[in-house]
Formats: structure tokens, C-alpha cells, sequence
């Protein structure tokens, strides 16, 4: 037996490396984190990989989100999770809230994010670095408003499974779509809703109700600069917590300069069972008339440095789904 050899199948007698105390705790390391890609190959179906790159995209997701975009029911979602987690392709953790529902939010584990980086050629993180991320992403005092981001999303995908004539050909979390138009706009996400007639990309700021509504307003005049220097010419959403909100927010952009772009708004307490699809949209200056999310006007303009105009097929969140 090899030093190599015996040091893996004995990992506590290890001696500390140079500079370490003996004292100094070292994390257990878990078997799954050291098992090849290879050596779980066949036991991962489409399904499997479309949750891993998800989780990657979009950091974390619950078990309902997870059952609404890809599976029957919880219990059968929760079953694969469970056997995904055995493997060490994802994780999960719970965050205690009193007085709320706690639901099991699951993030990438490590053989996801090896999956998802060599298949992109790019190089994968470290263990260490994994674990820092899901430990970052428990931790993060926005939580609620990454989750009510992805729920936005997650609803599309979910309308898609009986509508299956409208598709979510793309949808970009904040940081790819900020590198993707420039860092001229940083919204909270990007998507392009295919439909029957044509296609609706759109930039979302999904609100909370905690910032001033000139600070919602401020944010259109990223939105004007990438237009002006060649961006395209999606409409900004604003998904609000109620009809109020959406009231002032209203009367706030008619006592200011005008936009310049398509707005449109929608409330989500007053939604009564629609999703993001369905006809709750209010553009500003066309009265109190709703559109379905298809019917807001959008165009992809000319391709450009700041335009990555139309999606590609592999920019499908589910493409893995129709390629294995």
C-alpha cells in the first residue's frame, strides 16, 4: 500500500501539514466529495443534470421550486434530492424563521459544481470553495429576496408544463446579465419568454417594499443609457408586494421625466392565483388595463457589444432535458 493510498483510506491519522497545529480542527471531508463524476455517471438522468446547472445559475432553490419546474409531486422531488445529496451533488439547509413556514432550500454540492464547470470548460473550485458558498449563501440577509427572485422564474417554468406552446428560452441571474449588457444595468434578473407570436425579453427588479420608491425610480436611468448606447428594447418589470405600492410607484413616475422605456407593473398580493405569465401586467401610461406578460412590447434591436440579443438554444434553463 502506497503512502497515498493508506493516507486517503485513513484521513484522521494525518499528520497536520506544515505551520498547522495539531490542535487545529480539521472539517470531516465527506465521502461523496471524493467520488469521480465518473463513478456516479450512471446513476444520473437528464432531470439530474438540469437541477445541477439550476442550482449553480441561481445559487438556491426550495423543494417547491424544485417540484413546480421538474417534478409529479414534493415527495417524489424530495426522494431524488435525498439520493443527489447521498451522492454529493447537491446540498441543503433549513433556516429557522419563527413564526414561518421552513421550507428546505438546496444548493449545489461539489460533484454539481464540477459537473457544471467542465462541461462549460471552465475550472472548477475548490472543496473549500464550495463549502464557503454554501455556507455564504445560508447566511445571506437577502435570502428572502434571492428565493422571491427565483420564485419569479420558477413560476414561468411551472406555467410552461401546461402551456407547453410558451417556453422560458433564457433567464439570467444578476451578475450574468450585468456582464452580459456591459454592467450598465443590474437587475435582479433577465429572462425571454417565448410565445406563439414571438418572444418578450424584459429585465426584472423584483421589489421587497423596503427601498424608497425613488430609488425604484432611479433605476431607469441605467435602463435609458444601455438603450441609448445599443442595448435592446426590453420593458422593466417591477414585481411588487401590493396594489398600493404599485399605486405609488405609478403615481411617482407621472411626476417625473418620462421613462423613455417600457414599464410595466404587477402586484403580487393581488395576483388572485396568476402566474407572472397571466394578464396582471400594468404598463405606465396605458391606464389600468392588464396584460398578459406576452402581450408587453419588447424587441431584441440589433446585436452588439451591449446586445446579446435572442437566446440561444443552449441558453435554455432545461436544454440539458432535450440534449441527453
Amino acid at each position: 500500500m502506497t503512502p497515498a493510498t493508506k493516507s486517503q483510506q485513513s484521513p484522521q491519522g494525518d499528520s497536520p501539514p506544515p505551520g498547522e497545529s495539531a490542535r487545529t480542527p480539521r472539517r470531516p471531508q465527506p465521502r461523496s466529495s471524493r467520488r469521480a463524476l465518473v463513478d456516479i455517471s450512471t446513476r444520473l438522468r437528464p432531470r439530474d443534470y438540469v437541477i445541477a446547472e439550476l442550482l449553480v445559475d441561481h445559487q438556491v432553490l426550495t423543494t417547491g421550486q424544485l417540484t413546480a419546474m421538474l417534478f409529479t409531486s414534493p415527495t417524489t422531488c424530495l426522494h431524488r434530492l435525498h439520493a443527489l445529496r447521498q451522492l454529493g451533488v447537491v446540498d441543503r439547509f433549513l433556516r429557522h424563521r419563527p413564526g414561518l413556514p421552513e421550507p428546505l432550500h438546496w444548493v449545489p454540492g461539489l460533484l454539481a459544481t464540477r459537473l457544471v464547470a467542465l462541461a462549460r470548460n471552465e475550472k472548477p473550485p475548490t472543496p473549500a470553495v464550495v463549502y464557503e458558498r454554501k455556507d455564504r449563501t445560508m447566511m445571506r440577509p437577502d435570502l428572502g429576496h434571492l428565493i422571491g427572485v427565483n420564485q419569479f422564474f420558477t413560476d414561468l417554468i411551472g406555467y410552461t408544463r401546461s402551456h407547453p406552446q410558451y417556453r422560458l428560452a433564457r433567464w439570467w441571474p444578476e451578475p450574468r446579465t450585468a456582464d452580459a449588457y456591459g454592467r450598465r444595468v443590474h437587475p435582479d434578473g433577465h429572462g425571454v419568454w417565448n410565445t406563439p407570436a414571438g418572444s418578450v425579453g424584459f429585465f426584472l427588479e423584483h421589489d421587497t417594499g423596503l427601498e424608497k420608491l425613488p430609488v425604484l425610480t432611479g433605476k431607469l436611468d441605467g435602463y435609458r443609457r444601455l438603450r441609448r448606447e445599443g442595448g435592446p428594447h426590453y420593458p422593466v418589470l417591477f414585481w411588487l408586494p401590493t396594489r398600493a405600492r404599485e399605486q405609488n410607484l405609478h403615481r411617482r413616475l407621472a411626476d417625473g421625466p418620462t421613462p423613455g422605456l417600457v414599464v410595466a407593473t404587477a402586484a403580487r398580493d393581488t395576483i388572485n392565483g396568476h402566474s407572472p405569465a397571466g394578464p396582471i401586467w400594468r404598463l405606465y401610461g396605458n391606464g389600468r388595463h392588464r396584460l398578459h406578460l406576452a402581450d408587453i412590447p419588447s424587441h431584441h434591436a440589433t446585436p452588439g457589444p451591449l446586445n446579446p440579443a435572442a437566446p440561444t438554444p443552449e441558453q435554455d434553463p432545461l436544454a440539458a432535458l432535450a440534449e441527453k
